[in-house]
């Protein structure tokens, strides 16, 4: 049973929905400000799927850093948040 996790305070600077071609998965993409303790520009990747949530620092991916546990956050901690600003289209 997964744990619940309390929705973080975010500000979303930009969204966009990518189709992923034509036998991809489509997502989404943010990028935010996690305006709580940790105070990151993030980048956050949204599939469909409920537990299909990447968030990568913008800091860190822009000094070529992109190793778990050097550029890794916890995405359900970020998923009901980003969800909330986004409807994925009907297919």
């Amino acid at each position: 049973m997964r744990n619940r996790i309390t929705p973080l305070r975010i500000h979303i600077h930009d969204c966009d929905y990518h189709r992923n071609e034509i036998c991809g998965a489509p997502f989404h993409v943010f990028l935010f400000d996690d305006i709580g303790d940790e105070n990151t520009r993030n980048v956050g990747i949204l599939f469909e799927s409920p537990h299909h949530c990447a968030v990568l620092d913008v800091a860190k991916l822009n000094a070529g850093s992109i190793g778990f546990s050097f550029n890794s956050c916890r995405g359900d901690v970020f998923e009901s948040s980003l969800r909330a600003a986004i409807r994925f289209p009907k297919s």
